[in-house]
């Protein structure tokens, strides 16, 4: 089921900010699926938050993931913080697992980066993983400055601090 997250991400490659830094209407609906007010803010987490939104909007994977005390909106991370999708994943412990970058990355899979940018796991190739990822740019940097857009980037694993496993909970009889 995740890796319909992965392609609810990747169908959003080739968006840009319009209107300057951190703006344009396309990132203010990203910027909606956070706590935080809409503003000219960096916004990679707010992307995935996006992504895992919409993901949960279809009834099969609410279904899988067979949440039995929250539902899927009070569920999902709502961070507008890159490291803050791990303080969300430990919260989870039934529905979520937090792995190293020596494990194996799967599509639909969080990564947090350690350079405190997050993204959408898509594919991995041996020391490589080819991610989808919001305020970034062509050359990967990710920072308030220089992010414009949702971008397709293979980066090395070792750059990366955890990936997140969403997974559902198993009903015990």
């Amino acid at each position: 089921m995740t890796k319909y997250l992965a392609q609810i991400a990747a169908n959003e490659v080739g968006v840009r900010e319009v209107g300057g830094n951190n703006n344009g209407e396309r990132i203010r609906t990203y910027q909606e699926a956070t706590d935080l007010a809409p503003a000219a803010w960096p916004w990679c987490a707010a992307f995935v938050d996006w992504c895992i939104r919409e993901w949960l909007m279809t009834p099969e994977v609410t279904a899988w993931l067979n949440l039995q005390s929250k539902t899927p909106e009070e569920w999902r991370p709502k961070t507008a913080l890159a490291y803050g999708f791990l303080d969300w994943a430990k919260s989870r412990p039934k529905t979520t697992i937090t792995l190293h970058d020596r494990d194996m990355a799967r599509p639909g899979d969080i990564v947090v980066f350690d350079f405190s940018h997050v993204g959408i796991v898509e594919s991995e190739s041996g020391s490589q993983i080819v991610t989808i990822e919001g305020n970034t740019n062509g050359r990967g940097d990710r920072d308030s400055e220089s992010g414009d857009g949702v971008w397709r980037k293979t980066r090395s694993k070792s750059i990366a601090r955890n990936f997140i496993r969403i997974r559902p909970v198993v009903a015990l009889i």
